[in-house]
């Protein structure tokens, strides 16, 4: 390899460890391909207001990382785009991308939505998780960037064999694209960076809890979405009859003994939602339960007792049933001690277990790279520190190696983009 020449690096995944890497390597005069499956960049940090331990406005965070992404001329995001073949080692990798269309110009598109009303398609919107509707051609929530919108093919009349071009009569300024085509592209590229990020546990598969039975029992990515002022009842928290509700119970560690690890962060996430809630009704009386607390460090156990202090109940115990009771909600538990006992509630959050993507297996074999016991990616050495992987110029960053907060996956994605570096010198 010619150390003089600067080869590319992939990065595959634009949330908040992809675009932390990209950023750092593009910054140190390399280029950067960032490989990102959706339509938009800022993966789940975007769908929250705030963040943990200091409730730092999550916007304030995330949106000047993802402007200066967007603004920097080393790096060439990928949007609507999966890997779909890798081939080479260090220094030499061949990389085989399917880039799906956007259907709407990048660069004459201003972002004005005048293409959204016409459209005459509604479906349920899957980053608002599916709490509100959206159109066929759409942008996933507000401020979400890039501010263009795409077209959804698999709902869209026009893809479906009907003569109608409704948003593209719309557009102005002639954005609406339907000559365009999706594409195969081969990259060549020196190390990848693996920041696939995570998915929640499928909260169907424990029944007991009543999700999707019972109208009031939400998942806490469900919460997230309603205490968001761009969420889709604008930060507004209601039951399903339309007032607020008096009684909360958030359960911990949903799906931990289908999984059988501990996700790490839920812990810390179920306060975050305890403040959203006192802050926002702070006569809501909130209790919850746990089986086990994982508090680590002064500022997340700071955090905590102000949550204590704010009159949040908290029960080890394991709840055993949700089922409904007139207007409220009964939940069935049963403490340490053995003893069982019922608490009636207006309102149910499940916090679930974070797990692997569900394309985790498929990346896994296309970069011959192993997965751990629990379906992540596995580092090179049984290190907390590490992140390079047992093939050369592999490295993993973020959820996409385990559970964890967003300060522990900056700093692997650091890690990652400074061990890249010396490697090229």
């Amino acid at each position: 390899m010619n150390k003089g020449q600067k080869v590319p690096v992939l990065v595959i995944g634009a949330g908040i460890a992809g675009i932390e890497a990209s950023l750092l390597l593009a910054n140190s005069g390399r280029n950067v391909y960032l490989v990102e499956r959706t339509s938009y960049i800022g993966g789940n940090v975007i769908k929250f207001e705030e963040v943990f331990p200091n409730m730092d406005c999550a916007t304030c965070m995330v949106a000047p990382k993802q402007q200066e992404l967007l603004a920097n001329e080393n790096i060439k995001l990928l949007m609507l785009s999966q890997v779909e073949a890798i081939s080479g080692s260090f220094g030499d990798f061949s990389v085989k991308i399917k880039k799906r269309a956007r259907y709407v110009d990048l660069e004459n598109c201003i972002g004005c939505s005048a293409c959204f009303d016409p459209c005459p398609v509604e479906v349920d919107n899957e980053f608002e998780e599916g709490l509100s509707k959206r159109k066929a051609i759409y942008i996933p929530c507000a401020g979400a960037l890039p501010n263009v919108p795409a077209i959804d093919t698999e709902n869209c009349l026009r893809f479906k064999g009907q003569e109608c071009q409704a948003c593209q009569e719309a557009c102005i300024f002639e954005a609406v694209d339907f000559t365009q085509q999706d594409e195969e592209l081969e990259l060549k590229v020196e190390a990848i960076v693996v920041a696939t990020g995570f998915k929640s546990f499928d909260l169907s598969k424990t029944t007991q809890y009543g999700y999707k039975k019972f109208s009031d029992v939400y998942s806490a990515m469900e919460i997230e979405r309603i205490c968001a002022s761009n969420g889709p009842t604008q930060g507004q928290i209601f039951l399903q009859s339309g007032e607020s509700p008096k009684s909360v119970a958030i359960i911990h560690c949903v799906g931990r003994e289908e999984k059988g690890y501990c996700s790490s962060i839920c812990c810390m996430a179920s306060l975050k939602l305890s403040h959203f809630f006192k802050k926002k009704l702070p006569e809501v009386k909130i209790t919850q339960f746990y089986s086990d607390l994982c508090i680590p460090g002064k500022a997340y156990q700071k955090f905590y007792e102000e949550v204590k202090e704010s009159k949040v109940d908290f029960i080890r115990a394991r709840v055993t049933e949700v089922s409904q009771s007139g207007k409220e909600l009964a939940i069935k538990y049963k403490t340490e001690d053995g003893k069982e006992s019922t608490l009636t509630v207006d309102m149910v959050i499940l916090n679930p277990a974070l797990e692997p993507r569900a394309d985790s297996a498929k990346l896994a074999e296309l970069l011959n790279i192993p997965q751990d016991k629990d379906g992540f990616f596995s580092e090179k050495e049984p290190d907390l520190t590490s992140v390079a992987t047992i093939q050369e110029g592999i490295f993993i960053a973020g959820c996409a190696q385990g559970p964890k907060d967003i300060a522990e996956t900056v700093a692997e994605a650091e890690a990652a983009a400074g061990a890249i570096l010396s490697l090229s010198r």
